[in-house]
């Protein structure tokens, strides 16, 4: 069995790779960022 063979063989499990596209993702993260400053902001944490 080569290398190939045993990377095809694998199960692909939805990494990284199989997300659309890039500017989606990075807005996302993006909200998300904001969320929890929001968030620590509102608590006193800062």
């Amino acid at each position: 069995m080569t290398a190939h063979t045993a990377t095809a063989a694998r199960v692909r499990t939805g990494g990284p790779r199989d997300h659309g596209p890039k500017i989606a993702e990075h807005l996302v993260g993006w909200v998300l960022v904001v969320v929890v400053a929001m968030l620590v902001t509102r608590l006193g944490l800062v």
